[in-house]
């Protein structure tokens, strides 16, 4: 019982034959035992709220598709379900804001904590979007309709490339996008007007570019002036720059004119946001004990995804080079085969708060389903079996990290309080890592209690290639809800 026999087909290790591992699921089964009683199918969450795709169509969301993130709709139906009456929010992972602004909007006071700039840009520009008169931003777009960027063209405001975005733009495009950005800082006095025509810019350039995001990476149109790109994708149409902007620019001044179709005018925002840049497992440490209300947030899913090749021209333009990339991809929470262990990195953090520490090691070192699942990835790995031998690392750095995570939410957290969080399991050569119950685990080990395990209704189906090795399975998609228990 709790054995079960899985073949790696012929091919995968060169020097291998074939291979048959029993895979022990004993305690992975022990695990979902313990929290059946909490796992629910809750037909009101469908994947469009749990992504950003019910977003698509919301004014500032539809400004910039910044795809890591749930709907505002959700934060709306969570707050509802779960914490009628405002108080503070915390989302420690906020991407582009959608809890923050949701919930500022109904009266809460939202912390916000965001290490890749991309989002933390993008909440910046919300903003000012917000202070911003539109009359003089729809005065500005007409003063820039017949300008020639190229004329204004400086050296000091050219794109820095990074490795992975050399050869992005036709040499036209990448001169009026240095013309665009002299022009912004020389000509546009309104503070606000400029961070909102800059941020266009930052909008568009995927559209401008010969690259496209495809996942975690960018597919280069076959044009491309690179080397060794595979394939002939043919992106279509590149859209100049000037049509581009400019497009983006009325579009954002519709919906500034027309403040009814923003979350709420001015006048109605009844809270306060507070946005803060950087890692939640720096800053978290830092916060007061049993200051927060409530936790709504989707961390990086342990799925492989690297953001900083994802939005890497959208790094570029923010002015980041090769060694700040690499280092932000250190930085970010392991969920990608690069990521090394941040054991010594924590163990300095806590120096000075070694009894949390040790209560994490603890935690983690008593997961019985962890160590079954990197026990069984790891004869994968040592057969050749793992399209990546670091994936094992990656799950091991991301669950330890992640407990880290969830010891401080639980001490951060005011007694009554919840911990709202969407996430994935994920599954690498057929075994699954159910991170749903591992992380509910963590949470009860730390004084919280497991209230549900919401599962959507439709599960995430494996790849084609993972069905033809291992059959079809769905992995359970989920929002979990902890609760501190009230003091008596």
């Amino acid at each position: 019982m709790g054995i079960s026999q899985i073949a790696l087909p012929n091919g995968l290790a060169s020097t291998e034959p074939r291979v048959v591992l029993r895979s022990c699921t004993e305690a992975r089964q022990a695990l979902y035992a313990k929290y059946a009683d909490r796992i629910e199918v809750n037909r009101d969450l469908d994947r469009s709220l749990v992504s950003f795709q019910a977003n698509k169509a919301e004014p500032f969301y539809a400004w910039f598709k910044y795809k890591e993130g749930f709907s505002s709709r959700l934060v709306d139906y969570l707050l509802e379900r779960l914490a009628p009456e405002p108080g503070i929010l915390l989302d420690p992972f906020a991407g582009a804001g959608a809890a923050l602004f949701a919930a500022r909007d109904i009266g809460w006071d939202a912390i916000g904590i965001e290490l890749l700039p991309v989002g933390f840009r993008s909440m910046v520009a919300r903003q000012a979007a917000e202070r911003v008169r539109s009359d003089v931003l729809v005065k500005e777009i007409k003063k820039i309709a017949g300008v020639n960027f190229a004329q204004c063209a400086k050296a000091d405001y050219a794109f820095r490339h990074i490795a992975i975005t050399a050869g992005a733009f036709p040499p036209a495009t990448e001169r009026q996008l240095a013309g665009f950005r002299a022009y912004c800082e020389s000509e546009v006095r309104d503070p606000d007007v400029r961070n909102l025509m800059e941020f266009a810019c930052f909008c568009v350039l995927e559209e401008v570019s010969y690259t496209r995001k495809d996942g975690q990476y960018l597919r280069w149109d076959h044009r491309c002036p690179r080397t060794k790109v595979a394939g002939r994708f043919d992106k279509g149409k590149i859209q100049g720059l000037p049509q581009a902007i400019l497009r983006k620019l009325d579009a954002m001044a519709s919906d500034l004119t027309d403040r009814s179709r923003l979350l709420a005018p001015p006048s109605h925002r009844k809270g306060s946001i507070d946005i803060r840049l950087g890692s939640c497992l720096e800053i978290l440490p830092e916060m007061r004990a049993s200051s927060v209300d409530l936790v709504l947030t989707s961390p990086p899913y342990c799925n492989r995804y690297d953001y900083t090749r994802t939005y890497a021209l959208e790094l570029a333009f923010l002015g980041m080079g090769e060694d700040d990339v690499k280092a932000l991809r250190q930085e970010m929470l392991s969920c990608t085969v690069e990521n090394k262990d941040k054991v010594q990195q924590l163990r300095r953090l806590y120096r000075r708060r070694a009894k949390r520490f040790e209560a994490v090691q603890e935690a983690y070192g008593a997961q019985e389903a962890i160590g079954e699942v990197l026990g069984s990835l790891d004869v994968y790995r040592r057969a050749g079996a793992l399209n990546n031998p670091n994936v094992p690392r990656m799950v091991r750095n991301y669950l330890y990290e992640m407990a880290f995570v969830v010891m401080e939410l639980a001490r951060i957290l005011r007694p009554g309080g919840k911990v709202v969080m969407v996430n994935d399991n994920v599954r690498y050569a057929g075994e699954e890592v159910p991170v749903d119950l591992i992380l509910s685990d963590f949470a009860k080990r730390f004084g919280l209690s497991v209230r549900h395990i919401w599962a959507l209704p439709r599960g995430k189906g494996n790849s084609s290639q993972q069905m033809g090795a291992h059959g079809r399975r769905e992995l359970r998609k989920c929002v979990y809800v902890w609760e501190k228990p009230k003091q008596r």
